[in-house]
């Protein structure tokens, strides 16, 4: 037997529990579980076994604990549990990933979803690990080749950056979200399919991602069907992943597609758990759980690698001011947003530059690819103020010399942003300088802002 293997298997051995604490179901209803004898032992947050009588174990957490007992929030339905049944005492939630889970996919439990076996690594992670020091975490990091020319120029991705990905459905997310997957330059790849439909799941295993993806990917995923405790971690599952493959100094890219499906579940667990929901239903834990999943991301410390991230947000209607979206757009380095009347007219990635952000930038760029990037957000800017006159015949030409440009680059510049190959960021600087020279009178140097 391989080391490494020897490795996993004696610490799997090692895991085995002796003994555990356990306790009794006194109450229940379709969900939620009053179990005694557990008080003196158990912790917010632990996981337990339900063993009824002549079935499978049934996964839960303890939600709330007093002097009499625990409430538990079963993971499945609680069809075939009876009062008298034992619950065992499991601790934290951990995971214990390993190198070998790459091009694998998993559940947020650990458990192979592929069909093939799978062993856990040496050593088990808390699901809800803290990020590194702030004053020990390093700098984000030189601009990341992403495959795509938006993200090469004017809204750069550098290592070490968490972005947000805003967008409503059928805008092309899911195909944005597997490009950058299988061109953005990093050494593994972590995605988090949270609350996914089941056939998507193999979807974007199979065509999405493909061959070349995988190569490279660890999926986690938790279906829409499972329960709120399993989609909540499928998230933090992902993290402690991507956290793992970071502490060997690798470049990791984590992908979280939806944190609002994990805001969803979250409120489902903590309604159960009998907090008030205030805004739009939403429990006031939900701004601090976003925030911890999101600081975990971002530069390493010492010499751990880093996590590049993108955190996807289903916006309904456009509203960018919802809670989750709000929430996010605070904590993160940038911001991208997919529009719908875009993708309408056929154009993908159906990125909403005017409405985008890359806080990397000006440093992530030199003087003149600034200056460049500032020319295009000015034209398109220019551009987006006047096209209703443009489309109606209101406008004539002459009346300003920077909306003629506008109108005489627009073209260029929209097939530019849908621009997909692989090349170098440099090239694709110099694609984006023809486009802006093109729109130039002859004899006329480019306009600054």
């Amino acid at each position: 037997m391989s080391e490494p293997r020897f490795e996993a298997l004696s610490a799997r051995v090692a895991r085995i529990e002796p003994s555990y604490a356990v306790g009794r179901v006194a109450g229940l209803n379709e969900a939620i579980l009053r179990v005694q004898g557990l008080a003196g032992h158990a912790a917010l947050g632990d996981q337990v076994e339900i063993r009824p009588l002549a079935q499978e174990p049934i996964a839960g957490e303890i939600l709330r604990i007093d002097a009499v007992g625990a409430d538990v929030l079963a993971g499945d339905g609680l069809g075939g549990v009876a009062l008298g049944d034992l619950v065992a005492l499991r601790g934290p939630a951990t995971l214990a990933p390993d190198t070998s889970w790459v091009g694998r996919v998993i559940d947020p439990l650990g458990r192979p979803l592929d069909g093939r076996p799978l062993m856990p690594g040496p050593q088990t992670r808390n699901l809800k690990s803290p990020p590194p020091l702030p004053a020990h975490r390093r700098a984000m990091g030189a601009r990341i080749e992403a495959g795509f020319a938006a993200f090469n120029t004017v809204l750069p991705i550098v290592r070490g950056q968490r972005i947000g990905l805003f967008a409503g459905s059928g805008v092309g997310k899911s195909t944005l979200i597997g490009g950058l997957a299988r061109r953005l330059d990093a050494d593994v790849v972590v995605i988090a399919l949270i609350g996914e439909r089941g056939r998507e799941v193999g979807h974007f295993v199979r065509d999405v991602l493909g061959p070349e993806g995988m190569a490279r990917a660890v999926v986690v995923a938790a279906t829409s069907d499972q329960s709120p405790l399993n989609r909540r971690r499928c998230a933090w599952s992902a993290m402690a992943v991507a956290e793992h493959f970071r502490d060997q100094g690798q470049h990791v890219l984590l992908i979280a597609d939806s944190i609002t499906r994990f805001a969803d579940a979250h409120r489902e667990v903590a309604l159960a758990g009998g907090e008030a929901p205030t805004m739009q239903g939403y429990p006031a834990t939900l701004a601090h759980q976003i925030m911890a999943l999101a600081e975990r991301a971002g530069p390493g410390a010492g010499t751990a690698g880093d996590i590049t991230a993108v955190f996807s947000v289903l916006v309904a209607g456009s509203d960018m001011d919802s809670p989750v979206a709000d929430i996010l757009r605070g904590v993160l380095d940038g911001h991208v947003v997919l529009d719908r009347r875009i993708a309408e007219r056929g154009r993908f990635p159906a990125i909403d530059l005017l409405r985008s952000v890359s806080r990397s930038l000006p440093a992530a760029a030199t003087e003149e690819e600034n200056r460049l990037i500032a020319d295009a957000r000015m034209l398109l800017g220019a551009y987006d103020r006047a096209e209703l006159m443009i489309q109606s015949g209101l406008y004539a030409a002459g009346n300003d010399p920077v909306t003629d440009r506008a109108i005489r680059c627009y073209s260029a510049l929209d097939a530019f942003l849908a621009r997909v190959q692989d090349e170098s960021v440099a090239e694709s600087f110099e694609a984006l300088a023809r486009c802006l020279g093109d729109a130039t009178p002859a004899g006329q140097a480019p306009q600054s802002p």
